[in-house]
């Protein structure tokens, strides 16, 4: 079977569930990204998942950035 999606294996067939209970899909100032919670406020992002070639440039959001809502 072939699976053509932009989406990394490991969205799509995880592993461990509980590894992956932390994560979410937020939308941070118009960009979708994924998102693990660190604490109460903070998260670390994990992935930008837009097509917008200018978001990845954005350094406040590169994966490992910790950003708060």
């Amino acid at each position: 079977m072939i699976l053509y999606t932009m989406m990394p294996q490991e969205l799509i067939f995880p592993y461990d569930a509980d590894a992956f209970k932390n994560q979410q899909t937020v939308s941070y100032q118009g960009i979708p990204l994924l998102v693990e919670q660190t604490d109460q406020q903070n998260y670390q992002v994990i992935r930008v998942l837009s097509s917008d070639p200018q978001h990845f440039l954005n350094d406040q959001i590169c994966p490992g950035a910790k950003i708060s809502f």
